[in-house]
């Protein structure tokens, strides 16, 4: 059998004396989308970072594809997973399809090039998030929005098997929420990419993702899937606000009382 696309052994992480998780155990097979829920300061920005190789863990490992994150080089690394902030940065200008290209640098050899295909690649992933025609167009004019997009795009190009995304609809209208997430769950279903991300409506997680793990603060936390998961009961738990639940058509959401 295959190895999950990311497992984490043990996982204890911790930051300025605070306990984001203690003793998490957890694997995400292909085509698999979690969410992460919890309240603001929970730890799931840092919880993703500790995912995505960015700092280490108190205690246990991240193994990405059966192979230990912490022994892997950047590289190889990059090749099997992306990782989108919260904050895109743009310390040297750029145009837009430039910035986009840089998602195929890990494919690149030390003094390669990028190739036509790896600019139709950029093209085609920003035509998903709706910015063709915006290639030439100088990063920092962008608005928070466009400029988040682009970050989605890049990872596109990317195309590692696995996602894990702090915030994507951070800055995004509606329309562009849903189609951000419809855009994610069709390259699960596609692709077989895994998908990790920190959300904050549980009825978008709800609806596009399998799983979710919800933070409590001090180490505290569950996972389950979505229709145990999330419910009136957990999520007034886990937000610390009574919460009502509706639902239609199949869909759940979830409104304060």
């Amino acid at each position: 059998m295959n190895a999950p696309l990311l497992s984490a052994r043990a996982l204890t992480v911790e930051i300025g004396g605070h306990r984001v998780v203690d003793s998490l155990d957890l694997d995400l097979a292909p085509g698999e989308r979690l969410a992460i829920l919890g309240r603001n300061g929970a730890g799931k920005s840092t919880l993703l970072s500790t995912l995505a190789g960015l700092r280490p863990p108190t205690a246990g490992a991240v193994l990405l594809g059966g192979l230990d994150s912490a022994a892997l080089p950047p590289r190889a690394a990059a090749l099997r997973r992306a990782w989108l902030g919260q904050f895109q940065n743009d310390p040297f200008g750029s145009t837009v399809l430039e910035t986009a290209l840089t998602g195929r640098h890990p494919h690149l050899g030390r003094w390669a090039w990028e190739s036509p295909q790896d600019a139709e690649l950029a093209r085609a992933a920003l035509a998903a998030v709706g910015l063709a025609g915006l290639e030439a167009r100088p990063t920092h004019t962008l608005s928070g929005g466009e400029r988040q997009r682009l970050g989605i795009a890049t990872l596109l190009t990317q195309a590692p098997p696995l996602y894990l995304l702090d915030e994507p609809l951070s800055h995004l209208d509606l329309n562009h929420q849903m189609a951000v997430l419809d855009l994610f769950a069709a390259t699960a279903r596609q692709r077989g990419a895994g998908v990790v991300m920190a959300l904050h409506d549980p009825a978008l997680a709800h609806r596009f993702c399998d799983r979710a793990l919800l933070l409590y603060g001090a180490g505290r936390h569950a996972s389950g899937p979505v229709d145990a998961t999330l419910t009136a009961a957990t999520l007034s738990n886990l937000y610390g606000y009574p919460l009502r639940q509706l639902e239609d058509g199949g869909w759940r959401c979830f409104i304060p009382e």
